[in-house]
């Protein structure tokens, strides 16, 4: 509602030359971005936070496996090692809601917890956004570097708004009678995160490899945990803030890495 009437007014002509290919892909791409959503977010109904989040923060792993495949882009070793370091400091602040430190080691005999029921099914469901979140993003560098920032997003962004939509009428989904303030939160999460988060990744996939841009997204882990807190009232463990050190160090090491390409 934002981009559309602002791309048909600057973009008109580069929107009505898009050759049928081009098309195809940021259909595809509108559909991974559907998909992310509306996986990752139905997630949080079944598992924590933290969990979710980190799960669905692998995304770049599977880029970095991928990019290689569909965009001949190969990330040099140094790299690799960054995005392990991240992922393990990941993987950390997931599992700070299932260990604790005791005396003598570490007690993770709440970790069973997320290997079965409802739990599972989020993990699961915040996985199938990582994947998705994963095509989303080779698709975007692929496309990025021939179109346009405002007529790659308003493209995109529309075909998964209608694609959500689409799957808020055959569920059945609730979207009125709720508090006024559910709706502010609601559009601030269209201005903020999406309308600025997602374009900056986009904006950067036509510059860097999907695989480096993607890395950055595993600073999510440490700024939902930051939220938790004060949003939620949960407050980080001792592990999560070990992991989200961790984390900070890999992202570290792969940015001086590519940058000094």
């Amino acid at each position: 509602m934002v981009l559309v009437p602002i791309a048909i007014a600057r973009n008109r002509d580069e929107i009505s030359h898009l050759r049928r290919n081009s098309l195809a892909l940021l259909v595809l791409s509108g559909i991974f971005l559907c998909f992310h959503f509306a996986s990752w977010i139905t997630s949080l109904e079944y598992t924590s936070v933290p969990s979710s989040v980190v799960l669905v923060s692998t995304s770049p792993l599977w880029v970095a496996v991928l990019s290689p495949l569909v965009l001949r882009e190969r990330l040099p070793g140094i790299v690799w090692i960054g995005l392990i370091v991240a992922l393990v400091g990941g993987t950390i602040v997931g599992g700070g809601q299932a260990c604790q430190i005791v005396p003598g080691g570490i007690d993770c005999s709440g970790f069973q917890f997320y290997l079965h029921g409802r739990t599972l099914f989020g993990n699961f469901l915040a996985l199938v956004g990582a994947w998705c979140g994963a095509g989303y993003l080779l698709v975007g560098r692929w496309v990025r570097p021939s179109l346009s920032l405002l007529s790659y997003t308003a493209i995109v962004y529309g075909i998964a708004a209608v694609g959500l939509v689409i799957l808020v009428l055959v569920n059945h989904t609730q979207v009125i009678g709720y508090q006024p303030v559910i709706y502010v939160w609601f559009i601030l999460l269209a201005l903020i995160p999406q309308l600025i988060g997602h374009s900056t990744y986009n904006w950067a996939l036509r510059y860097l490899s999907a695989a480096y841009v993607s890395i950055a997204l595993l600073g999510e882990p440490i700024g939902t945990s930051i939220l938790a807190l004060f949003l939620l009232k949960e407050a980080p463990t001792l592990l999560e803030i070990v992991g989200g050190i961790l984390t900070l160090i890999g992202i570290y090491i792969a940015s001086r890495a590519t940058s000094s390409r």
